[in-house]
């Protein structure tokens, strides 16, 4: 029996006699008509050791059990490598059954390079190239935020390399006459043209013939992905900021729409968004809507009233696909829009649908090109859009200024 066992039983049974006194001098107590409450606590305490006395005796004994266990596996697996024909040597086999032995006892991180070498997997030459990890055919990908202005303006096709489009330019005004006065040529009305021409915007990929041929992945189809969404982020931010040379007009870019001033030279207002929503006719406002980044939005939701409440609450419904609001407007996230600062442009709201127009001219077209790079072993993939946009209605959207 080892040495921490006797103690343990040494200690119990010191335990179970200082019980057995206090148990009496209680019943004592008790037949001297007495409570004997205060012995009745020392008794409850005299337990719990009791209790943990036992505890820690059957964990040394489970202990002991297992080590016992472990040491004649040892043995037995030593005895079966000695044996004649195993193809290990005597030296070897002490080297292996040690380093097993003190892996069980103390864990990897305490072993001898020696033993460890004799042990792990986690060298590639001493058997990690056996245990391969697991391939999982799934390609991560970052979000890449794009700008939906297409979803909420005008959008037509062509086959021509530009459209033209007529425009009222100029109003006559009615005039009031007596029954027998004269009447005169009302003047005034005049035409113009707008002409949206297809911008073109390309993008450039070599890929070498053995990594199409030898890829786990379908790399052609892999780029039809990333030429879609990287076109799709590029006329987004024309959309938004363009500046029309080479590229579509953006609604921030023309100088012809209208702003409306926040109130305030770094920050936003509700009072600024008010007086937004009404600068522009009700005709336009009965199809108007909010764009703006998500920093922006963040801001708006912000604002609050001088008793500390929030200005503006998410819109709630009890229907399915009904958008969040702001003044009963709906309002888009364009990443491309401005955060807000002094100065600023952070929010446009109105019409879209009758302000801007966008025109496709050619979709997306993707050639492959085997030859040019043949001599370096690539095959090169040229995609190209054609796209034009502008603003066609000015009066129909308002910019709101970060100013006073």
């Amino acid at each position: 029996m080892s040495e921490d066992v006797k103690n343990a039983i040494n200690d119990f049974k010191g335990a179970f006699e200082e019980y057995k006194k206090v148990n009496d001098e209680r019943l004592d107590e008790i037949s001297k008509g007495n409570s004997g409450a205060e012995l009745e606590s020392k008794l409850e305490k005299i337990e719990a050791d009791l209790q943990s006395i036992e505890d820690v005796n059957q964990n040394i004994v489970k202990t002991q059990t297992d080590q016992k266990k472990l040491s004649e596996q040892l043995d037995n697996l030593e005895t079966v490598l000695k044996r004649p024909g195993s193809g290990f040597g005597a030296t070897e086999i002490d080297t292996h059954v040690k380093a097993f032995d003190n892996y069980c006892r103390k864990g990897i991180d305490n072993l001898e390079p020696d033993e460890r070498k004799a042990l792990t997997v986690s060298n590639d030459s001493t058997g990690g190239y056996l245990a391969p990890p697991e391939y999982v055919r799934e390609l991560i990908k970052t979000v890449t935020e794009i700008s939906p202005i297409r979803s909420i303006a005008k959008v037509r096709s062509t086959s021509a390399r530009s459209i033209q489009v007529p425009k009222r330019t100029g109003q006559f005004s009615a005039q009031w006459v007596a029954e027998s006065g004269t009447r005169s040529e009302t003047t005034g009305y005049q035409v113009g043209l707008e002409e949206i021409p297809a911008h073109e915007h390309y993008a450039l990929v070599d890929i070498s013939e053995q990594d199409l041929e030898d890829t786990v992945f379908n790399l052609e189809a892999e780029m039809q992905s990333e030429f879609a969404e990287q076109f799709a982020k590029a006329e987004g931010s024309a959309f938004v900021s363009g500046d029309a040379v080479g590229k579509p007009e953006g609604i921030l870019t023309n100088s012809s729409v209208g702003e409306a001033v926040s109130g305030n030279g770094t920050a936003l207002t509700a009072d600024g968004l008010l007086t937004l929503v009404h600068s522009i006719k009700s005709n336009y406002g009965a199809n108007g809507r909010f764009v703006f980044n998500r920093s922006t939005l963040a801001a708006i939701r912000k604002l609050k009233d001088t008793a500390g409440q929030y200005v503006f609450q998410a819109g709630m419904s009890l229907q399915g696909g009904v958008p969040n609001t702001i003044l009963g407007y709906p309002y888009v996230e364009a990443t491309d829009m401005p955060d807000i600062g002094a100065n600023a442009f952070p929010i446009v709201f109105g019409d879209f649908n009758r302000a801007y127009q966008i025109v496709d001219r050619v979709a997306l077209a993707v050639l492959r090109d085997p030859f040019t790079q043949a001599t370096t072993g690539n095959v090169r993939y040229i995609a190209r859009r054609r796209v034009g946009g502008q603003v066609i209605l000015p009066e129909a959207i308002v910019k709101h200024k970060v100013s006073t």
